[in-house]
């Protein structure tokens, strides 16, 4: 169950399996890719529906990561119950830069810039004002944490 707080942060929890971990038992830096693409999934659900849904209804409309930044700060283990942050940061013409922490309890383990493109037929496009309504609703603040 996933849910968008007042403070406009999404939060996703997600559970750690031994499919997540490598060879050491720490989770595999890809599968934390994973886990933050699951947690803009799930913001976009809460704000706007189903992609699937959108993409017929839009015209083709989908979203691209164009960029992303992250940084690896501690690491989570096997059947460690971790949440997903994600919230809006920026938005821009065709482009909206999300903000995502892994967290465990309070403790951040992984934060992440995210620029995501919205395109049509492999071209940017400027995000459509209900999109651009809807993300709004979703910024907030950076959490406060636990480096």
């Amino acid at each position: 169950m996933s849910e968008t707080a007042s403070s406009g942060i999404h939060t996703m929890p997600v559970r750690v399996y031994y499919e997540d971990t490598d060879f050491s038992g720490f989770v595999y830096h890809a599968s934390y890719l994973r886990f933050m693409e699951r947690g803009r999934t799930e913001l976009l659900r809460t704000l706007a529906g189903d992609q699937s849904d959108l993409h017929r209804d839009a015209a083709g409309l989908h979203f691209v990561v164009r960029r992303m930044v992250i940084d690896y700060a501690k690491p989570a283990r096997m059947d460690d119950l971790l949440d997903v942050l994600t919230w809006t940061a920026e938005m821009k013409g065709a482009s909206m830069h999300l903000a995502q922490e892994v967290r465990r309890g309070g403790e951040r383990l992984v934060k992440a810039e995210v620029v995501v493109a919205c395109v049509r037929d492999g071209r940017a496009i400027r995000l459509p004002d209900g999109l651009r309504a809807a993300f709004g609703r979703a910024s907030g603040p950076a959490p406060s944490t636990n480096p």
